[in-house]
């Protein structure tokens, strides 16, 4: 078996993926980049009505979330390797089919224990859009390519979690929480049409994994060191945002005093942020430097900005207020847009020869990431454990990362 840097080569594509028709490619990439802020976000607003439905309570209303972030953990593991052995389309219009016949049983759930179980099975067949979304990049573009289309998708993945709930709250004007579902349903099924009219087979026959399982492919790429630094420097990333998202709402709200429109408007500012660094790293930073030295630089001052919070947090620097932790927290946030693109870039630079199992350990370690991360960051009535978690996946991140890539990043061709 070849080993990951071999293999590090320009992408072989099929004849029908030619440039001409990818513009709309990308489109059907940037529809399945939203659909998990979509799938999780979009019915937020209606949670307490589907407590109200099924008489139950929030923490059971709370478990369709998890479950479906669950799912979309554990479904990019399964369809990411499969996709290397049969093609990006197949596994992909299967899922999004599956995807939309679980929105529409979302919305006839008879019991809250239902849902639970049904959202866990959206996620997981929402996954194959997630997952194969980034094989497909990699089967398109090399080299510092990939950083600018990552880059470009941040956009998407940065106002879509804003959107999302605003969408959702609109749709109640006109709905109740099963009429989202449905909602979802009619998106699912846009999708299986976009991929059946739209989406070439981005990986020919001959260059598919005909032999190895899944779980083979994985501990190959694992056991490549420099996969390893990129895996744990977009997982740090991931770690320090999802803090951001379950702890801010309380620490900006409760220990400030911002309103919860106050609130809204910071939360879109620091999108915002970080869509603007991506679109700065796609359109000049990756241009100029090496994008190994932007993740470093990048991953230094998320560090940086991350001890500036425990200080804050703990009362090291005072307590100046609300205006210097929202200062804090946009330069925190905005970092993100400089290393997640950049980092998976760098990661799926090294997995021609398996970018389906490459891109299920990208996208099921930022879930897992999450999963951990939200609950510890709330654990007590202060800023100081979201800070704490901050911290320490920004140091994990930038130690592991420079530790395990150094040396390789030394010619433009390994960026």
């Amino acid at each position: 078996m070849s080993s990951p840097a071999q293999n590090a080569a320009a992408p072989t594509t099929d004849t029908s993926a030619s440039p001409s028709r990818r513009p709309l490619t990308f489109l059907v990439l940037a529809a399945l980049t939203a659909l998990p802020s979509l799938s999780s976000d979009i019915y937020l607003p209606a949670l307490p009505d589907v407590a109200g439905t099924f008489a139950t309570t929030a923490v059971v209303v709370q478990l369709t979330l998890t479950s479906c972030l669950i799912g979309m953990a554990l479904g990019q593991l399964a369809v990411g390797p499969l996709s290397d052995r049969l093609g990006r389309r197949r596994p992909l219009l299967a899922g999004m089919v599956l995807y939309t016949a679980a929105s529409i049983s979302c919305a006839l759930a008879p019991t809250a224990g239902a849902l639970v179980g049904l959202r866990f099975i959206q996620g997981a067949a929402g996954a194959a859009g997630i997952v194969i979304a980034r094989a497909i990049i990699r089967d398109l573009y090399a080299g510092v390519k990939i950083a600018q289309v990552f880059s470009t998708l941040m956009l998407i993945s940065g106002v879509a979690p804003v959107v999302a709930p605003l969408f959702g709250a609109q749709l109640l004007h006109v709905t109740d929480w099963r009429g989202i579902f449905a909602a979802l349903a009619v998106l699912g099924l846009a999708l299986v049409a976009a991929i059946a009219f739209g989406l070439p087979e981005t990986l020919p026959a001959a260059a598919r994994r005909t032999r190895g399982m899944g779980l083979a492919q994985m501990r190959s790429l694992l056991a490549d060191r420099v996969f390893t630094g990129c895996l744990i420097a977009a997982g740090g990333a991931f770690g320090a945002f999802f803090a951001y998202l379950a702890a801010s709402p309380f620490v900006l709200q409760d220990l400030y005093g911002a309103s919860p429109q106050t609130y809204a408007l910071l939360f879109g500012l620091n999108a915002a942020g970080m869509v603007a660094t991506g679109q700065l790293n796609g359109r000049i930073l990756v241009r100029r430097f090496p994008v190994h030295t932007i993740v470093t630089a990048g991953l230094g001052l998320l560090l940086l900005a991350s001890l500036t919070m425990l200080a804050l947090a703990t009362g090291l620097l005072g307590h100046p207020g609300l205006p210097a932790v929202c200062v804090v927290l946009f330069v925190l946030v905005s970092c993100l847009g400089l290393l997640i693109g950049n980092a998976n870039a760098l990661a799926m630079n090294r997995t021609a020869h398996a970018a389906g199992a490459a891109s299920a350990l990208l996208g099921s370690s930022s879930f897992l990431i999450g999963a951990l991360v939200s609950p510890l960051a709330g654990l007590t009535d202060s800023a100081v454990p979201m800070a704490l978690i901050q911290t320490l996946t920004a140091a994990l991140a930038l130690t592991c990362f420079t530790t395990l890539t150094r040396g390789h990043f030394h010619t433009p061709e390994a960026q």
